[in-house]
């Protein structure tokens, strides 16, 4: 039935609880998540006891990576706990409220990391293009500023785009087509009009999305001319270390945002859209704390020295 007709407004009901998809029944799949997400828990939580313990991660770059570590761990928490316990369970499902509460911290979490992946790629700009005036630049005051806007820019996306899903309305039983709630399944399964929140959310995509990913690509771009005009290879080494990591990070997030947030609302192939949000929420927050650690000088000397039960003084 067409949403804007008289007769799907007489089916709408109040909807208390959403049935999810779910891999009960499945022991390998509920073992292979639960080590996923004690490894996400270990990596970020080991790397943010590295940067507050070692003074020589006391810089602007730990400080925003340590923001990254917390921002992995919420990801992580805010979807696969509710995705394991449901996976026990005969019936996956979780309440109205539940699913909203999930779908804030979820994009709440998403636009502070695509504010702060901008973030860390200017401080990386700062630092190559920019030495000279690095410090007065990334100053700490300065940069608790700004991780903070970037904590307020994600709060205040997330909550339009909550605010947005709780007027839509559902008709009957409704089975939303994911492991979780997230914006682009909700759309799918409201039986109300939908335009504003698919409005709403194509525009985050690109100003809280697209428009970050651009300024990081400008910010590498500038690097990577600089880096080319280094006089000794040992140099250019040096510099590209410090940011091939970041780059890689950035690279994987925003691809897995912009699947999942713009190709899943088409809603296609569901299980395909599923599997990239999986990627997307459960994944990379994985993968982060491991990239820059294998990739980072400073990160291994400071594991080594707590595996070698070494100070962490200077």
């Amino acid at each position: 039935t067409d949403p804007g007709t008289p007769m799907a407004a007489e089916n709408q009901t109040q909807v208390t609880e959403f049935l999810l998809l779910s891999f009960h029944g499945e022991p390998l799949l509920f073992i292979l998540f639960l080590l996923i997400y004690l490894a996400t828990l270990l990596g970020n939580s080991a790397l943010l006891a590295l940067v507050s313990l070692d003074p020589h991660l006391h810089s602007p770059m730990y400080f925003f990576l340590s923001h990254l570590s917390c921002l992995d761990l919420c990801y992580s928490s805010v979807t696969v706990p509710k995705i394991l316990a449901n996976s026990l369970r005969p019936q996956a499902t979780i309440s109205y409220g539940g699913c909203l509460a999930q779908m804030f911290f979820l994009m709440w979490c998403a636009g502070t990391e695509c504010a702060l992946l901008t973030l860390m790629a200017y401080d990386r700009y700062a630092a190559i293009c920019q030495p000279l005036r690095y410090a007065h630049a990334m100053r700490h005051g300065l940069c608790v500023a700004a991780a903070a806007c970037c904590w307020l820019w994600g709060l205040l996306d997330s909550a339009l785009h909550t605010l947005l899903a709780s007027r839509l309305s559902f008709c009957g039983a409704v089975r939303l087509q994911h492991i979780f709630c997230d914006a682009p399944p909700l759309l799918r399964a409201a039986c109300s009009d939908t335009r504003l929140s698919r409005l709403a959310l194509h525009t985050a995509s690109l100003l809280v999305g697209f428009g970050p990913f651009l300024m990081v690509l400008a910010s590498y771009l500038r690097i990577l001319l600089t880096i080319l005009r280094m006089p000794t290879a040992t140099s250019r080494r040096k510099a590209f270390s410090t940011c091939s990591a970041h780059l890689l990070v950035v690279v994987l997030y925003f691809v897995m945002a912009n699947l999942s947030y713009n190709r899943a609302s088409s809603g296609s192939w569901p299980v395909a859209d599923t599997l990239v949000s999986a990627l997307f929420c459960v994944i990379t927050p994985m993968l982060n704390p491991l990239i820059y650690s294998l990739r980072n000088r400073q990160v291994l000397g400071a594991l080594k020295k707590v595996v070698g039960g070494k100070g962490m003084v200077a």
